[in-house]
């Protein structure tokens, strides 16, 4: 078991994002080793870990230290590792996954907790990964605005994405790239969560609607939501709400679900991209 004497936290923006230095992260954990990194998760959203070399059982039990797997329901896995997500773009693609901002699998009853997200192979340049702090976006927002929001919930579906319509996004994408995420009559489904969330373990309150699941507000029409989901997908991403994260073969980000949202980048045509992704089942947000 690793101790976390050596163990550096070093913050990369004003907004979030801290890289950890020091740990071995295909060694079990020890005790002190997990507190300083779930510490630092929740201090920064995101953290970041260059040089490692895991395969994807240590990839699975590291994660596991933070809680249950939860496997994504419309995207392939690693050959014989199904709790391993395969995130591939080849050269001769258009079009990448998770090119928009959003946070990871809201239209579950229970959301992530968070994702591990391992770099195996990346571009020469590009494919970089932005990140929002949505505890942020909160407290910017005016005294007026916070008082109506609190008294939202929000409808969340995976259909726009992964619908059987014609019109998801998997419908229109799927030509495009080699990734080919599926589609199901189950993406019609809809869910409700609050759309100021408190965070479980930290206890501050965080927006929680994200373009990629939230279809409208609840007790709302989708037209009516329009207008004020739309000015929110806009706070929500604001630069001074953000970091950017430029990978490198082998580094690693683990980024808090709850509490932010991510973006990855699509400027690298004509270069391979391959990531495997571990999540990290969540609460039901209250």
């Amino acid at each position: 078991m690793q101790a976390n004497g050596k163990i550096s936290v070093k913050r990369l923006s004003g907004a979030l994002g801290a890289e950890i230095c020091g740990v071995d992260l295909a060694k079990p954990l020890g005790n002190d080793s997990f507190t300083a990194i779930h510490q630092a998760l929740l201090d920064h959203c995101v953290i970041f870990f260059r040089d490692q070399v895991m395969t994807p059982d240590q990839h699975v039990a590291f994660a596991r230290r933070f809680g249950p797997i939860s496997i994504h329901p419309y995207a392939a896995a690693v050959e014989g590792h199904p709790e391993v997500m395969r995130v591939f773009k080849e050269k001769e693609d258009k079009v990448n996954f998770g090119g928009g901002w959003h946070s990871d699998m809201t239209f579950l009853e229970k959301p992530p907790l968070g994702s591990i997200l391992y770099a195996k192979e990346v571009p020469p340049y590009g494919g970089d990964t932005m990140f929002a702090n949505q505890y942020l976006a909160y407290d910017a927002l005016s005294d007026g605005m916070k008082k109506t929001l609190e008294s939202l919930n929000a409808v969340h579906s995976a259909n726009a994405q992964y619908g059987v319509d014609g019109r998801s996004e998997a419908n229109k994408n799927n030509a495009k790239r080699s990734m080919k995420p599926a589609t199901s009559e189950d993406a019609a489904e809809e869910v409700i969560h609050p759309v100021v969330r408190t965070h479980p373990e930290t206890g501050r309150k965080t927006l929680y609607v994200n373009v990629g699941f939230t279809q409208r507000f609840e007790g709302w029409t989708k037209k009516e939501s329009q207008p004020l989901l739309r000015w929110l997908y806009e706070h929500c991403a604001k630069p001074e709400f953000t970091c950017r994260f430029t990978w490198a073969t082998n580094s690693v980000a683990f980024w808090d679900n709850r509490s932010t949202q991510h973006y990855a980048l699509n400027d690298y045509h004509g270069f391979r991209r391959e990531m495997h992704r571990v999540t990290v089942e969540g609460d039901r947000p209250r």
